[in-house]
């Protein structure tokens, strides 16, 4: 909901809505092509002081990693929403195709803020934590996993598809990889590295 201006900013303590202000006002700002904004733009666009985007996260970086963690919880929750199949593998497929709807949706923004991701703040970042989480949910107990690797696979896959996401989301920002080829190449390491841990044959094509 967005909050009539002439209403008085709230308080600087530190708490959960106004971080939410904070990182609303920097999505505004990226909607409007203001990707440089500095955090006087910020703070101005918030309605708060000039400290309080500092307060609350220390850093240009840190406030551009919390709408990386943002645009991650909008894919869980989409995610947690659908009916998914009921194999593992088939999960992981449709948590990209999902991860990547969300990428799409605003494409300009979402490259502004993959570029930063690999700008360190203070305190590090937690991205791949959260992203992590994602695929996680996305295995689930590991149904369709061959029995003898599926404790290895749900302990080590979570965090290689976070990495391989990010890869190919990282070539996606920098323009090298077209929208529409998106999905087709994260499928596909995806694919990858589910190969020997999927009960079922994962054929790598780009027309799956």
């Amino acid at each position: 909901m967005t909050r009539n201006k002439t209403q008085p900013a709230p308080t600087a303590a530190r708490g959960e809505p106004l971080r939410q202000r904070v990182m609303d006002a920097a999505e505004r700002l990226l909607r409007r092509g203001k990707a440089d904004f500095s955090m006087r733009d910020l703070a101005t666009e918030a309605g708060v002081s000039f400290a309080t985007p500092f307060n609350q996260f220390g850093s240009k970086a840190a406030i551009m990693h919390a709408l990386s963690g943002r645009r991650i919880d909008t894919m869980a929750k989409r995610f947690a929403e659908m009916s998914p199949p009921a194999d593992a593998a088939g999960r992981v497929l449709l948590a990209i195709d999902t991860a990547v709807e969300v990428m799409l949706e605003e494409p300009e923004i979402n490259r502004a803020v993959m570029g930063w991701i690999g700008t360190a703040g203070p305190p590090p970042g937690k991205v791949l934590a959260h992203s992590t989480t994602l695929w996680s949910l996305a295995l689930g107990a590991g149904e369709g996993l061959i029995a003898a690797g599926r404790q290895k696979a749900l302990r080590c896959l979570p965090e290689q598809l976070a990495f391989a996401f990010r890869g190919v989301l990282s070539f996606w920002t920098a323009g090298e990889l077209p929208d529409e080829a998106l999905a087709s190449n994260a499928r596909e390491i995806a694919k990858t590295l589910l190969f020997g841990f999927a009960e079922r044959p994962l054929f790598c094509d780009s027309a799956s």
